[in-house]
């Protein structure tokens, strides 16, 4: 049998999840998704069937399992990445007691306010001791809707649960957490990462009952093994380890060997991050910057969440390129095909249009909920083409937005930025980022399997099968592209134009979304 050993990887998106099984030398013997749809349940709702999320996972496993053809044995560990700030009421058997309440769900907003009016201290001891404070679309407003709202799930409750740990649940039916995927939670005191329980006071404050939350294990624990009738489903052996998990951020960070000191990353997937290592515990308030705990245990990761990103270009694609409603049928198999064919027919700066990113309302470097998005500048001869531009170039320049900060928050200056998930298969874009930034962007090559990498690398990490320093055979670049000079002072007047936008038409967004 070859040296080669091999982790089943699993990256919960909030779209369904990817599989792939990753080997012990960064190359991926086989991966597959699957989709999972998302429910709007009105006002401000956003759900989605943990059942189906669950065979969502089983199903694309076991694909990559056969499809890999590896001697069960040379699979050594499972490890789960997901998205975050969702949540899953589940009871004491790891069964779901009604839908996960997804990031995008807004209907907690009221209960944070409700606490702050009643404990006006506790924003700041939130920051203080976790990092970051409820703000209505977190986990624990998750929590406090449920328990407010749906009494009689929240009594049927035995712990509420991020994506990761309920998925974690249906492999092994241990039902934990550690401080990775405990962090959307808001409870944990991030001062001391060893610590394996809730914090006293955050719990006071919130009003949840501590027996509704996970124990907590050590951030490197394998939790268990799989279950036999899963071990048997996805054909591997029942003694495979299952490592307790991480979210999607610290997954990619870890997949693109952004944890390091010295490397900075763009991540565009359905939302976008700027990644970065974090010397310690602190928070960046101005920013919405949070240094939460990273997979390697006592060490920490930057959490430079920035808001909607790839879902803006399906959105624009599907929703007016490519529609199908009382104008005409215009569906194709694959709405992104053409897109730097497309992107590639107009000059740099769309010939002066902008494109406002906040379709969701804005998050860093400004929050506010009641923003939107919008194109600006369109005249008579602006194409679909041009239209398509402006939103790339509007999500580059969000992130450029937040590099300097997430800098100076890690102390140090990025030379070059590591360039992934889905949106870093464009070309144009790539392209786009690296003169918009003005940085070299390194592009990676699969870059839809930074998380996947990611996980697989933390998994062998833990097994000691690889050392800090291997990441690189983990991240392997596709290309690096330079910034150009010709683009410069365009993207330069551009971008000026796109941070004074934020500022004139935010008095107008909030008149129009006051309710």
């Amino acid at each position: 049998m070859s040296d080669v050993r091999y982790v089943l990887a699993i990256d919960l998106g909030t779209g369904g999840p990817k599989v792939a099984l990753v080997g012990s030398d960064g190359r991926i013997a086989a991966r597959t998704n699957r989709h999972v749809q998302t429910l709007v349940v009105a006002p401000n709702g956003a759900e989605q069937d943990p059942e189906e999320i669950w065979q969502a996972v089983r199903d694309a496993a076991r694909q990559v399992v056969r499809e890999a053809a590896k001697p069960p044995e040379a699979v050594v560990g499972v490890l789960c990445a997901s998205q975050y700030f969702s949540i899953v009421p589940v009871d004491e058997r790891g069964e779901p007691v009604m839908n996960l309440l997804l990031w995008l769900d807004r209907r907690g907003h009221p209960y944070p306010r409700v606490i702050y009016a009643a404990h006006p201290e506790s924003l700041f001891k939130w920051v203080e001791i976790h990092g970051a404070a409820p703000l209505g679309n977190d986990s624990l407003s998750h929590m406090l809707w449920v328990k407010e709202e749906r009494p009689r799930e929240y009594e049927r409750t035995h712990a509420f649960l991020e994506p990761v740990d309920f998925v974690n649940v249906k492999l092994t039916g241990m039902i934990t957490a550690n401080v990775c995927t405990a962090f959307p939670l808001l409870l944990t005191d991030n001062r001391d990462l060893a610590a394996l329980d809730y914090d006293p006071t955050l719990l006071a404050y919130s009003g949840i009952d501590r027996a509704k939350l996970p124990d907590l294990v050590p951030v490197d624990a394998v939790i268990g093994t799989l279950l036999p009738e899963v071990a048997r489903d996805l054909g591997l052996l029942p003694s495979t380890p299952v490592f307790s998990g991480m979210n999607d951020t610290q997954a990619v960070t870890m997949g693109t060997g952004t944890f390091r000191r010295g490397r900075g990353g763009l991540n565009v997937g359905t939302t976008i991050q700027v990644l970065s290592h974090a010397a310690a515990k602190d928070t960046d308030i101005e920013n919405q910057i949070v240094a939460m705990p990273s997979p390697i245990p006592n060490e920490y990761l930057a959490m430079a969440e920035i808001g909607l990103g790839g879902k803006l270009v399906e959105h624009f694609l599907r929703g007016f390129v490519y529609a199908n409603d009382t104008l005409g049928d215009h569906r194709v198999d694959d709405p992104f095909r053409a897109i730097d064919a497309a992107v590639g027919e107009v000059a740099p700066g769309s010939d002066g249009v902008l494109f406002l990113p906040w379709l969701n309302g804005a998050q860093a470097p400004r929050e506010n909920s009641r923003m939107r998005g919008g194109f600006l500048n369109v005249s008579l001869a602006t194409s679909r083409a041009h239209l398509l531009r402006a939103v790339l170039e509007g999500v580059a320049y969000h992130m450029r937005w937040m590099v300097p900060a997430v800098e100076r928050f890690s102390a140090q200056t990025f030379d070059t930025l590591h360039f992934s998930g889905g949106g870093a298969t464009s070309d144009a874009w790539a392209q786009i980022m690296a003169d918009v930034t003005g940085r070299p962007i390194h592009q990676l090559e699969d870059a839809r399997q930074g998380n996947t990498r990611g996980a697989a690398f933390v998994a062998f990490l833990r097994l000691g099968m690889v050392g800090v320093a291997d990441v690189d055979a983990f991240c392997p670049l596709r290309r690096t592209w330079e910034p150009r000079a010709e683009t410069r002072e365009r993207y330069e007047a551009l971008f000026t134009q796109f941070v004074e936008s934020f500022d004139r038409t935010q008095p107008i967004f909030e008149a129009l979304n006051e309710s």
